[in-house]
């Protein structure tokens, strides 16, 4: 009997597998990642996997997310890291870290800097768009996490300050890297960190990605859950 029904049960999961699309199926697998899980997907199944709702800024304020934090107490805040991992020449480094020469490329204008001084350190979802995205509801360890996460070379990146300020809290509906070779990369990351961070996305955020991404290659990206 035992044997009967485990037989049963093993032929409706693979008719139900059999039913599923692709998309349906890496939807599936990406709603039921758990932190710490690593997810591979087509960019365009993680985007359609991604929770869609209305954003709500409703008490927001950017000191509810502690950043620029020194973690590993090693004299050098999440700003300074970024800059030391993403330097084309790397800088020196001097007491307190403090960071002199060196050199930087901004993807979003497709320019170099030789001073640290010109760069911001951008949240690729900004923000004031993760609080809109569910982060409203998180612990404050969870959103320093978010604000320093430096465990995802996507999360933060060292951009031009003028370019950082024209995008502000944004998202791909309303504001999109000016060099356009470089949207199909900002696209796919964005939707890398909403996954990577569980977060919603409104619809006209969606149609955006979507739209753009219909003019890049079907990518897949991956993800190691953090929450």
């Amino acid at each position: 009997m035992r044997l009967a029904r485990t037989a049963t049960a093993a032929a409706v999961v693979c008719t139900l597998t059999a039913l599923l699309t692709p998309s349906t199926a890496h939807a599936a697998y990406v709603a039921h990642a758990a932190p710490g899980d690593t997810i591979a997907v087509p960019v365009r199944d993680a985007l359609a996997a991604l929770t869609v709702q209305d954003e709500d800024r409703t008490g927001y304020e950017r000191t509810k997310f502690r950043h620029w934090i020194d973690a590993d107490r090693d004299g050098c805040s999440t700003r300074a890291e970024v800059l030391l991992e993403e330097a084309v020449v790397a800088p020196e480094q001097s007491a307190n870290c403090a960071l002199s020469g060196g050199s930087w490329y901004s993807p979003y204008d497709d320019t170099y800097f030789t001073a640290a001084r010109a760069l911001d350190i951008d949240h690729l979802v900004p923000l004031a768009e993760a609080w809109d995205s569910g982060a409203s509801a998180w612990s404050s360890g969870e959103r320093q996490a978010y604000a320093n996460d430096l465990d995802d070379s996507r999360a933060l990146i060292a951009v031009s300050a003028a370019s950082n300020r024209s995008k502000s809290d944004q998202d791909p509906a309303t504001w999109q890297p000016p060099a356009a070779g470089y949207r199909c990369t900002y696209v796919t990351d964005w939707v890398a960190i909403k996954t990577r961070w569980n977060l919603a996305i409104d619809t006209a955020e969606q149609t955006a990605i979507s739209e753009i991404l219909d003019a890049c290659p079907h990518a897949p990206i991956e993800v190691t859950r953090a929450r």
